[in-house]
């Protein structure tokens, strides 16, 4: 996956068909030159807040129905086959990154911006519903003070003041949380998750977690906000092309899982 991503993602393809581009436009001008021309192109448009926008809206699935079966339907429960919170049993938050020597919450590390976000609705979730809550994440490198999960339970229980039945702590990436997690829960007798994570990250990571044998509902959070009216929907910058990077990424990954899929049967 991380060859795959480094030939095919920007910024290294966009940089990999310019450098091959103006190699060849010493004898080849016309192929040299298109290559030159798609690579910088396409990597501003990548940047762009309308195409970053349509590549993260497409990963995204409808928003959580939230009852907390103390009160009347919200507003949102009458859309249509929108996923209930009612249908689960457990909160499962997965980890999103890590910042490290961050001293201000005495953790030495803390969890990252979009780790903070999943945190978030997923004590509003749990404050609805109380349902008990498992974090999934552990280290990606060997010296990280304690596992991402470690922070994730730390940050629900200092900061938002709810409480964490289990912590995963030994998966490096999305696959991984799904088995361990899947493993803890299924000696609870425990099948239904409400899975939260960027609404981008859902398609892939609720894939992974149907893989081993749990149902899943998807709880998103951090939508991909539409594009501003006029020039300023084409105008480039490098936050839309983190955006697009990560978008590109979550498609990347759903086609080699389908690929996966398709050999093993």
């Amino acid at each position: 996956m991380a060859l795959l991503e480094s030939l095919l993602l920007p910024p290294l393809l966009n940089a990999w068909l310019i450098l091959v581009g103006g190699l060849l436009w010493m004898r080849l001008h016309l192929i040299g030159g298109l290559l030159v021309v798609l690579g910088l192109g396409g990597l501003v448009l990548l940047a762009t807040p309308t195409i970053s926008h349509d590549l993260r809206v497409g990963l995204e699935p409808p928003p959580l129905t939230v009852d907390s079966g103390l009160e009347g339907p919200r507003p949102e429960a009458s859309r249509g086959n929108a996923p209930r919170l009612s249908d689960a049993q457990v909160i499962v938050i997965l980890g999103g990154g890590r910042d490290v020597g961050a001293p201000e919450f005495g953790w030495s590390d803390a969890p990252s911006n979009a780790s903070w976000r999943r945190l978030a609705y997923g004590a509003y979730l749990q404050r609805r519903s109380g349902l008990p809550i498992l974090v999934s994440g552990g280290r990606i490198h060997a010296d990280e003070h304690g596992s991402e999960a470690g922070l994730m339970a730390a940050a629900l229980r200092d900061v938002f003041d709810v409480p964490v039945r289990w912590t995963e702590d030994r998966s490096t990436d999305t696959a991984e949380n799904a088995r361990y997690s899947a493993e803890i829960l299924a000696a609870e007798g425990i099948e239904r998750v409400a899975l939260v994570s960027q609404a981008w990250h859902l398609a892939r990571a609720s894939a992974d977690f149907e893989r081993v044998g749990l149902t899943v509902t998807p709880a998103p959070t951090g939508f991909a906000s539409p594009p501003p009216n006029g020039f300023a929907a084409w105008r480039p910058s490098a936050y839309h092309l983190h955006q697009s990077s990560r978008a590109l990424h979550e498609w990347l990954g759903l086609a080699e899982s389908w690929l996966k899929d398709r050999r093993l049967r």
